[in-house]
């Protein structure tokens, strides 16, 4: 049975998402369809990046992943595919690629629209049909052709400079704790063991040791960890860390200072 998830900056109550599974069942009655999320923040490349990145590896092989957000940001009709880990990946040329793989993907071509003009609602018109080929061939060259002109990005990254780490919020999940671009092995690469304290926002909030689970600290107390991505976590024990401090995705710096 063929997967096909979809990824949207669209409302979930909205009626695209029900035109695009409808049209995906006329096409590919045999698919099954997964929801990887309808809740990216409007135009997020990189909130999208984020959820794609950190789920499709957990599908089966041949899986093909729609990414149908900001479609504004892509050059005029223009839509690219790749496969990587023996999965397929179809969205707009919009610089995503470079966001969810480590390394460039080996592969991309440039799907065939069909005549199809770019649209409105370019998921239905051209998306969905280019999955549901690709159900059927499973080969990239039969929904385009192999090009190299295509949008480059790099993920952020965190900074290093002597002992400092500075890093961003990528991410606000839904118990609104605030996931940053510091990963573990930054961290202890950096730190070598050494005390440290971690600044969110500005000097006002320390936060002086790493958790293992969310439950060490008291109720209310602000906490860091290394989440299952291994990404350093800024929480709260039972409260809204992002909301109480003004934490937001991409503005809000985390500072970690090593001693010597």
């Amino acid at each position: 049975m063929p997967i096909i998830t979809l990824t949207t900056d669209w409302n979930k109550n909205d009626y695209y998402l029900a035109v695009i599974k409808g049209r995906i069942l006329s096409l590919c009655p045999e698919a099954r369809i997964v929801d990887i999320s309808h809740q990216v923040p409007s135009f997020s490349i990189r909130q999208a990046a984020f959820l794609v990145k950190n789920s499709y590896m957990h599908f089966p092989e041949d899986t093909i992943h729609i990414i149908g957000v900001s479609s504004a940001a892509a050059p005029k009709g223009k839509f690219i595919a790749t496969k990587v880990n023996n999965q397929y990946f179809l969205t707009y040329d919009t610089g995503i690629f470079g966001q969810i793989f480590k390394n460039e993907p080996e592969e991309i071509v440039e799907i065939n629209p069909g005549g199809k003009e770019f649209d409105i609602f370019p998921e239905f018109s051209v998306l969905v049909d280019a999955a549901c080929q690709l159900v059927k061939a499973g080969s990239l060259n039969t929904i385009g052709t192999k090009t190299v002109d295509y949008i480059k990005t790099v993920p952020l990254r965190a900074a290093i400079e002597d002992s400092t780490i500075t890093g961003r919020i990528i991410y606000i999940d839904s118990y609104r704790n605030a996931i940053t671009n510091i990963t573990r092995e930054l961290f202890e690469r950096v730190g070598q063991n050494r005390p440290f304290e971690i600044l969110v926002q500005s000097e006002r909030y320390r936060i002086t040791k790493i958790n293992k689970t969310y439950s060490e600290t008291t109720l209310g107390e602000l906490l860091a960890l290394f989440n299952t991505i291994d990404l350093l976590e800024i929480a709260m024990n039972h409260g809204n860390v992002a909301d109480l401090l003004a934490l937001d995705t991409d503005s809000s710096v985390i500072r970690i200072n090593f001693k010597e």
